[in-house]
Protein backbone atom coordinates (compact mmCIF):
# COMPACT_ATOMS: atom_id res chain seq x y z
CA UNK A 1 0.00 0.00 0.00
CA UNK A 2 1.43 3.38 -1.02
CA UNK A 3 1.84 6.42 1.22
CA UNK A 4 -1.18 8.25 -0.23
CA UNK A 5 -3.34 5.14 0.07
CA UNK A 6 -2.43 4.93 3.77
CA UNK A 7 -3.00 8.64 4.30
CA UNK A 8 -6.49 8.59 2.80
CA UNK A 9 -7.55 5.15 3.94
CA UNK A 10 -10.88 5.38 5.71
CA UNK A 11 -11.90 3.69 8.87
CA UNK A 12 -8.65 3.00 10.68
CA UNK A 13 -9.51 1.46 14.04
CA UNK A 14 -7.64 2.01 17.28
CA UNK A 15 -8.33 -0.41 20.13
CA UNK A 16 -8.21 0.11 23.89
CA UNK A 17 -4.70 -0.38 25.24
CA UNK A 18 -6.07 -0.83 28.78
CA UNK A 19 -9.12 -2.00 30.69
CA UNK A 20 -11.14 0.67 32.50
CA UNK A 21 -13.70 3.38 31.92
CA UNK A 22 -13.57 5.10 28.53
CA UNK A 23 -14.09 8.86 28.83
CA UNK A 24 -13.94 11.89 26.56
CA UNK A 25 -10.49 13.44 26.27
CA UNK A 26 -12.04 16.73 27.43
CA UNK A 27 -12.50 15.13 30.88
CA UNK A 28 -8.71 15.06 31.41
CA UNK A 29 -7.80 17.89 33.80
CA UNK A 30 -4.42 18.56 32.15
CA UNK A 31 -5.12 21.13 29.40
CA UNK A 32 -2.41 19.68 27.16
CA UNK A 33 -4.68 16.67 26.75
CA UNK A 34 -8.12 17.99 27.73
CA UNK A 35 -8.00 20.85 25.24
CA UNK A 36 -6.66 18.64 22.46
CA UNK A 37 -3.36 20.50 22.14
CA UNK A 38 -1.50 17.27 21.26
CA UNK A 39 -4.36 15.92 19.13
CA UNK A 40 -7.73 14.23 19.37
CA UNK A 41 -8.46 10.97 21.16
CA UNK A 42 -9.99 9.50 24.28
CA UNK A 43 -8.89 8.73 27.82
CA UNK A 44 -9.19 5.65 29.98
CA UNK A 45 -9.59 5.58 33.74
CA UNK A 46 -7.74 2.28 34.09
CA UNK A 47 -8.70 -0.59 36.36
CA UNK A 48 -5.73 -2.68 35.22
CA UNK A 49 -2.16 -1.47 34.73
CA UNK A 50 -1.37 -3.66 31.73
CA UNK A 51 -0.89 -1.64 28.54
CA UNK A 52 -1.36 -3.58 25.30
CA UNK A 53 -0.74 -2.70 21.67
CA UNK A 54 -3.82 -0.91 20.27
CA UNK A 55 -2.99 -1.95 16.69
CA UNK A 56 -0.19 -3.52 14.66
CA UNK A 57 2.77 -1.19 14.44
CA UNK A 58 6.10 0.01 15.75
CA UNK A 59 7.34 1.74 18.89
CA UNK A 60 8.36 5.23 17.82
CA UNK A 61 9.50 6.36 21.26
CA UNK A 62 9.57 5.20 24.88
CA UNK A 63 9.80 8.11 27.31
CA UNK A 64 12.97 8.00 29.40
CA UNK A 65 10.73 8.11 32.46
CA UNK A 66 8.76 5.12 31.09
CA UNK A 67 5.32 6.71 31.69
CA UNK A 68 4.46 7.20 28.01
CA UNK A 69 4.73 5.39 24.69
CA UNK A 70 4.58 6.85 21.21
CA UNK A 71 3.36 4.23 18.74
CA UNK A 72 2.95 4.27 14.97
CA UNK A 73 0.42 1.98 13.32
CA UNK A 74 1.08 0.19 10.04
CA UNK A 75 -1.49 2.66 8.63
CA UNK A 76 0.51 5.69 9.82
CA UNK A 77 -1.52 6.68 12.91
CA UNK A 78 0.83 8.24 15.48
CA UNK A 79 -0.57 7.45 18.91
CA UNK A 80 0.54 8.59 22.34
CA UNK A 81 -0.41 6.43 25.33
CA UNK A 82 0.36 8.54 28.41
CA UNK A 83 -0.21 6.64 31.67
CA UNK A 84 -1.39 9.08 34.33
CA UNK A 85 -0.99 12.81 34.76
CA UNK A 86 2.34 14.31 35.84
CA UNK A 87 3.68 10.76 36.20
CA UNK A 88 6.85 11.95 34.48
CA UNK A 89 7.79 13.07 38.01
CA UNK A 90 7.93 9.42 39.12
CA UNK A 91 11.10 9.08 37.00
CA UNK A 92 10.33 5.54 35.90
CA UNK A 93 9.13 4.25 39.27
CA UNK A 94 5.91 2.23 38.84
CA UNK A 95 6.51 1.42 35.15
CA UNK A 96 7.84 -1.80 33.62
CA UNK A 97 8.17 -1.20 29.88
CA UNK A 98 8.44 -4.38 27.81
CA UNK A 99 9.48 -2.75 24.49
CA UNK A 100 12.18 -0.48 23.09
CA UNK A 101 12.30 2.22 20.44
CA UNK A 102 11.93 0.64 17.00
CA UNK A 103 10.35 -2.62 18.19
CA UNK A 104 7.55 -3.95 16.01
CA UNK A 105 4.43 -5.32 17.69
CA UNK A 106 1.05 -6.89 16.96
CA UNK A 107 -2.31 -5.75 18.33
CA UNK A 108 -2.70 -7.17 21.83
CA UNK A 109 1.01 -7.54 22.62
CA UNK A 110 1.90 -6.45 26.17
CA UNK A 111 3.88 -3.19 25.97
CA UNK A 112 4.02 -1.98 29.57
CA UNK A 113 2.86 -2.75 33.10
CA UNK A 114 2.03 0.21 35.33
CA UNK A 115 1.65 -0.17 39.10
CA UNK A 116 -1.60 1.79 39.41
CA UNK A 117 -1.87 1.42 43.18
CA UNK A 118 1.57 2.88 43.81
CA UNK A 119 0.92 5.68 41.31
CA UNK A 120 -2.22 6.58 43.27
CA UNK A 121 -0.38 6.30 46.63
CA UNK A 122 2.23 8.71 45.27
CA UNK A 123 -0.62 11.18 44.67
CA UNK A 124 -1.01 10.99 40.90
CA UNK A 125 -4.12 10.59 38.75
CA UNK A 126 -3.95 7.38 36.69
CA UNK A 127 -6.24 8.59 33.87
CA UNK A 128 -4.55 7.61 30.62
CA UNK A 129 -4.90 9.83 27.53
CA UNK A 130 -4.80 7.95 24.23
CA UNK A 131 -4.12 10.64 21.62
CA UNK A 132 -3.67 10.66 17.84
CA UNK A 133 -0.77 13.10 17.59
CA UNK A 134 -1.02 13.42 13.80
CA UNK A 135 -4.73 14.30 13.93
CA UNK A 136 -4.17 16.96 11.24
CA UNK A 137 -3.32 14.20 8.75
CA UNK A 138 -6.88 12.88 8.92
CA UNK A 139 -10.39 14.09 8.19
CA UNK A 140 -11.57 13.23 11.68
CA UNK A 141 -10.79 11.26 14.81
CA UNK A 142 -13.86 9.98 16.64
CA UNK A 143 -14.14 8.38 20.08
CA UNK A 144 -16.38 5.31 20.15
CA UNK A 145 -19.05 5.38 22.88
CA UNK A 146 -17.18 7.20 25.64
CA UNK A 147 -18.66 6.96 29.13
CA UNK A 148 -18.69 3.18 29.33
CA UNK A 149 -16.54 0.38 30.71
CA UNK A 150 -14.04 -0.85 28.15
CA UNK A 151 -11.94 -3.97 27.92
CA UNK A 152 -8.50 -4.06 26.41
CA UNK A 153 -8.83 -4.76 22.70
CA UNK A 154 -12.25 -3.12 22.16
CA UNK A 155 -12.47 -0.38 19.52
CA UNK A 156 -12.17 3.08 21.08
CA UNK A 157 -11.22 5.34 18.16
CA UNK A 158 -12.15 5.61 14.50
CA UNK A 159 -9.63 7.53 12.38
CA UNK A 160 -10.71 8.67 8.91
Amino acid sequence: MGFLDKLFKKGIKVYAPMKGELVKLSEVSDPTFGEGILGQGVAIKPTDGNVYAPFDGEVAFVANTKHALSLTSVDGVELLVHVGLDTVKLDGKCFDVKVNNGDKFKKGDLLMVADLETIKKEGYDTITPVVVCNTDSYKKVTGINEGRPVNQGEEVLQVE
